[in-house]
């Protein structure tokens, strides 16, 4: 299997369940890597493999149509979509808040799912 990944992706998001956090979208860095089938490099067409640009696309539509409590959840719905609409049989995806909490420079979850 090879695996594309995305890194360093900065999204603003509505997650947490503070007062603060739920008043306002805060940034999120996410990192992505996802299995793709070893022919789209054999046959080197983009209909072979998962467009990273439209993953890309997906992931900040997603994030803008709704607030989650927990990185764990955003996390998860992420993979979600990964999994089922873009056929991914193995996802990983580190998911952060960035600048939260003085002297810490992230703070998130890693989330593994599928079959690598």
């Amino acid at each position: 299997m090879d695996f594309i990944f995305i890194e360093a992706l900065r999204v603003e998001a509505h997650v947490g369940i503070y007062p603060r956090e739920r008043a306002a979208a805060q940034a999120l860095e996410i990192d992505l890597t996802f299995g793709v089938p070893d022919v789209a490099a054999q046959r080197d067409d983009i209909a072979d493999t998962i467009d990273y640009a439209i993953v890309i696309e997906r992931i900040r539509a997603e994030l803008g149509a709704r607030h989650f409590n927990l990185l764990e959840a955003l996390g998860e719905h992420i993979v979600g979509v990964m999994l089922e609409h873009f056929k991914a049989p193995w996802v990983k995806i580190s998911v952060a808040k960035v600048g939260v909490a003085r002297g810490v420079r992230r703070v998130g979850v890693f989330i593994e799912r599928g079959s690598g």
